[in-house]
């Protein structure tokens, strides 16, 4: 009797022994390999390049900004003209235009977005049509920007044009298209371009998402007597949500920072619209235009004051976004 309950004994106190930690392979870190601490130091570094050449990049945009920023001070903000020649500058109306062509790009982007990825991520489709939508959609990513530009001058603005007349016609009493003669090269359309270019961004990484989710959610959701939709609408989607709005986010910098397609069809023209069929103009399409002939001085500082401006904008989203997914989360425990 001694003798068989004595390896149960030591088994048990050996166990007792044993904390998480034992039982994670990578608790350890792989601090007696040489090859392993070099990795991890070349990441270390790797790491702090990266977060180097972000502050860097920060500290040139102000220091280029200082003549501008100490003209015209927070007044640069909420100021309306643009006089090269006397030296006046207001930002507005390009925060304005970027703001609004992002937005109507995010309107259009997200649900279709979300609606390629759950037929490329379910089994709606055969896989070998699934996996060929997917790629299809993906190499929208591939193609330049001012290619996108010229395809939009030449091809898409020739159809949507008449369908901005229309809407300008029959629904001028509101303020959104309330214009006179739309042209084609407007908001509008430089919104729905961008859609167009952040497309790929949202649908391959929402795709992702959903394809990581487990597929015991499915089952089980489906187990309790939930119809497909059901699962997608209250199991899918909320677990994802993070990833999700990580997607949208990184698709609505792309869309704040697009230069070449939106300056070809937005206008150019500096102002402050409620009708999305009046020309307007962005802070990239600004740079690109007037960075090459600004005069050194209030000019290039101006320039680089909206630069400083959009890298604002850029970082405030994503900390809303961060904020939002916690807020989120939080209410869902």
């Amino acid at each position: 009797m001694v003798n068989s309950s004595e390896p149960a004994d030591r088994n048990s106190s050996h166990d007792s022994n044993l904390g998480d930690e034992d039982f994670n392979l990578t608790a350890i870190g792989g601090t007696n390999l040489w090859f392993d601490q070099g990795f991890t130091r070349l990441v270390y570094l790797f790491a702090v390049i990266t977060v180097a050449v972000l502050l860097l990049m920060s500290w040139v945009i102000l220091h280029e900004a200082l003549p501008a920023i100490k003209q015209f001070g927070l007044g640069f903000l909420w100021g309306q003209d643009w006089d090269t020649g006397n030296q006046i500058f207001g930002a507005l109306p390009y925060i304005y235009g970027t703001l609004v062509s992002s937005a109507i790009a995010i309107l259009f982007a997200v649900p279709i977005g979300i609606a390629v990825a759950l037929v490329t991520s379910e089994n709606f489709l055969p896989p070998s049509l699934r996996t060929t939508l997917a790629f299809v959609v993906e190499l929208i990513a591939a193609i330049p920007s001012v290619i996108i530009g010229l395809w939009a001058i030449f091809v898409f603005i020739p159809v949507l044009e008449p369908l901005q007349k229309w809407l300008a016609s029959t629904f001028k009493w509101i303020p959104l298209f309330n214009t006179e003669d739309p042209s084609g090269t407007n908001i509008l359309t430089a919104g729905i371009i961008l859609a167009i270019m952040i497309l790929p961004t949202m649908a391959a990484i929402t795709r992702d998402v959903l394809m990581a989710i487990p597929k015991e959610l499915r089952s089980a959701s489906m187990a309790l007597g939930g119809t497909r939709w059901e699962t997608i609408f209250r199991v899918l989607l909320p677990t994802g949500f993070s990833g999700i709005v990580s997607a949208a986010m990184l698709a609505l910098g792309r869309a704040l920072g697009e230069t070449m397609a939106v300056t070809m069809v937005i206008g150019n023209s500096a102002q402050i619209s409620a009708s999305l069929l009046n020309p307007g103009y962005t802070i990239p399409s600004v740079l690109a235009n007037e960075f090459a002939e600004a005069e050194p001085g209030l000019h290039i500082g101006a320039l680089s004051y909206l630069a400083l401006i959009l890298f604002g904008l850029t970082l405030a989203v994503n900390i809303g976004a961060v904020l939002l997914v916690k807020w989120v989360g939080r209410k869902n425990k």
